[in-house]
């Protein structure tokens, strides 16, 4: 896909989502909760998209290149 036609998707979706924007407060009472629920779940992941980004990233700063690491031992047996 190259960019112009990436670019041409992505403005068709726009328009699409704004004719819903604008039709919305006409539609009946379940049209409405479909599409609440549909936003709040990209809301949500986006949230965490940026929570766990902003976690490697936090990581990436640390003194060792690779990262943290968690020393595992065997369980003593008794």
């Amino acid at each position: 896909m190259s960019h112009g036609d990436f670019q041409n998707e992505l403005y068709t979706i726009g328009e699409k989502l704004l004719n819903k924007f604008q039709r919305l407060p006409k539609g009946d009472i379940l049209e409405i909760a479909f599409f609440f629920v549909i936003v709040l779940f990209i809301g949500t992941i986006l949230v965490m998209t940026i929570i766990a980004c902003s976690f490697c990233c936090f990581n990436c700063g640390s003194p060792d290149p690779r990262g943290r690491k968690i020393r595992v031992e065997p369980a003593a047996h008794k």
